[in-house]
């Protein structure tokens, strides 16, 4: 479904997420009477199951902000802000038969409440209580977003009820802005569908599809529609024109494979409680693009409550709970996705790539590696697998399953999988051997799209500072570390390597001078402030060089590092015994790059592994 703009019900709800009163309480709260919200435990008062509530909902911790809400009402059931924060909180958190049961007392209180009487709404709409539930509706709020949201469910609670006509005429009174014209005709063309109306179905999912061919839901309920109508030839061209702009998205590549072997697809919409959570979804998804979390996990929440195996709402509300840095949350709603959904595979494989985020690298391997096993011939799931036992070090055993993967490209394009290359060769070269990792970091660079500037840098860096580490093709190396902070000139790691290429060559002023923009912009770098450290030194500025060691081994560098520079805050670096290495034919000085910007993004889908010496 189109993203509409922030209209008024976002922006309603999320003022209501964010703005309290709290502050002004908190100040009156004994400290020892709060709450922590990781622990769950109730405080021992009201005033500290509020503010343990406010902390945890300022954190964006939906499931302690419910239980402390919880608590707090129950301490004072007659205030009715703490009624209608722990509405929303418990609302958030998924627990919607509490959630209806504070929506009927605040609303007894407030019956212009609008989320409240959305969420009675939504719960009718469930129990099919259709005339019931357009009563709620139309007591809800004004507002562009608000009466998009109730004409809409209004709209399916009449197609529920079985009266198509007063449905499409109900969605016919939408006007407004453009998005308003393609979520009228999306959702008239699903109502005509469902009532029986092909004419008016085959016009109005038409006229959504010439006005949006970029969004997914309407060109898969317009190819929908058009298969099972007997025009298998115009679902199939819906879909690749979509799968030419997005290749490979799960959904699309399974409707042209049933396609393809003649066999049928089911109407996107098969229920009105189907069709009410579409227009959930779709505000929940707008809300997500424009960063509005919160308010999204409560639309998706109630999208999931008309239709569980939603499969899109699903991946929506867990890849919005990752973003809120809340991934046990995420990998609970992963695992509720329908097993005949194109998107499974998917979700198992970001469960197992939560689990190493979590810090449970073997269960994460263990559970990657069974989906591998269930799905042997698939690229993604081999990949992730790799990626999870690179980044627990496994680097013999990630190189073996990068290779199974890269098996398995055959005759597709090789740029789409040039990260295979590059994390085999950086797993090749952290088990020391050097001849294949250099082989696959070549491979690699040759594969890069030029429309992946971020890629590209990753690869020069890495393999230019392997040479350089190695005294190997200095000139060449310099060239592309040189490359690399072109395209990236904000990235300090990649910046330290230049540094550090220089520091390797023993000229120190240079390192010092590149080291010391990296740390600008990349400052809690371990790695970067002790490859500053021994710059400082050896350059005769003892004193700097040993307060940054200092702040090196501050920064919780990794145990084999830390070593090192308790050693060398003991003792120094040793003098040399030898000229450092020199290139025949040295650089001159990098020109100034900008400072004080933030890191950059990482290869889509991938994470990044940078090369940096030490």
């Amino acid at each position: 479904m189109p993203a509409p703009r922030r209209g008024g019900a976002l922006a309603a709800l999320a003022l209501l997420l964010a703005a309290s009163t709290a502050p002004a309480l908190a100040a009156r709260l004994p400290v020892r009477e709060v709450a922590s919200p990781q622990s769950y435990e109730p405080a021992d008062s009201l005033e500290g199951n509020f503010l343990a509530a406010y902390i945890a909902g300022a954190s964006r911790d939906t499931a302690a902000a419910a239980t402390f809400y919880r608590e707090a009402v129950k301490g004072d059931p007659r205030n009715a802000e703490l009624l209608e924060r722990s509405f929303v909180a418990l609302l958030a958190d998924g627990s919607l038969p509490e959630a209806f049961r504070a929506a009927e007392r605040l609303t007894a209180r407030d019956g212009a409440n609008g989320l409240a009487q959305l969420a009675l709404g939504v719960q009718k709409i469930k129990a099919k209580q259709y005339a019931a539930a357009r009563q709620n509706l139309q007591r809800g709020g004004k507002g562009a977003a608000a009466d998009l949201t109730s004409t809409l469910l209004t709209a399916w609670s009449f197609a529920g009820a079985g009266e198509g006509k007063k449905a499409l005429e109900t969605i016919n009174k939408l006007k407004g802005e453009r998005y308003y014209n393609v979520f009228r005709d999306y959702h008239a063309g699903l109502i005509a569908a469902l009532v029986g109306d092909k004419v008016e179905a085959e016009r109005r999912l038409k006229s959504a599809y010439d006005s949006d061919r970029n969004t997914l839901r309407i060109v898969d309920a317009y190819g929908r529609f058009e298969a099972e109508s007997g025009r298998p030839d115009l679902a199939v061209a819906a879909y690749q024109e979509f799968d030419n702009v997005l290749p490979r998205h799960p959904i699309v590549r399974d409707a042209l494979d049933k396609l393809k072997a003649g066999k049928p697809l089911t109407p996107l919409i098969n229920s009105a409680q189907e069709g009410a959570a579409e227009v959930l979804y779709g505000l929940g998804s707008a809300g997500t693009s424009q960063g509005d979390e919160l308010p999204a996990v409560v639309y998706l929440r109630l999208a999931l409550h008309l239709a569980p195996e939603h499969s899109l709402a699903l991946l929506t509300l867990a890849d919005t709970l990752e973003r809120m840095k809340a991934p046990e949350r995420a990998n609970e709603v992963f695992a509720r996705m329908p097993a005949n959904s194109p998107l499974k595979l998917n979700a198992d494989i970001q469960i197992g790539l939560n689990l190493e985020q979590m810090g449970k690298g073997d269960e994460a391997i263990a559970h990657l590696d069974q989906v591998a096993k269930t799905y042997p011939n698939d690229i993604d799931v081999i990949s992730a697998l790799g990626n999870v036992q690179r980044s627990r070090k496994k680097y013999i055993e990630s190189t073996q399953t990068y290779t199974k993967a890269i098996d398995l490209i055959g005759d597709q394009p090789a740029r789409n999988y040039w990260t295979l290359y590059y994390f085999r060769g950086t797993s090749f070269e952290r088990a020391k051997e050097w001849p294949k990792a250099e082989a696959d970091l070549k491979k690699a660079l040759e594969l890069v799209p030029a429309t992946q500037p971020n890629g590209r840098a990753q690869v020069l860096n890495y393999l230019a500072y392997s040479w350089v580490d190695q005294n190997q093709n200095i000139d060449e190396a310099f060239r592309m570390l040189k490359q690399a902070v072109d395209l990236q000139p904000r990235d300090g790691m990649i910046i330290d390597s230049l540094g550090w290429a220089y520091y390797r060559l023993g000229r120190w002023d240079d390192a010092v001078r590149e080291l010391e923009k990296a740390i600008e912009l990349k400052p809690g770098d371990p790695t970067i402030n002790d490859h500053l450290g021994d710059a400082y030194w050896r350059a005769g500025r003892r004193l700097e060089g040993k307060f940054q060691w200092q702040h090196a081994k501050d920064l919780n560098p990794e145990p084999e590092d830390l070593t090192k520079i308790e050693a060398k805050l003991k003792d120094g670096l040793p003098e040399l015994e030898k000229p450092a290495a020199t290139a025949d034919s040295q650089p001159a000085p990098q020109p100034e790059m900008p400072k004080g910007a933030p890191a950059p993004t990482e290869p889509p889908a991938m994470g990044t592994e940078t090369k940096s010496g030490g």
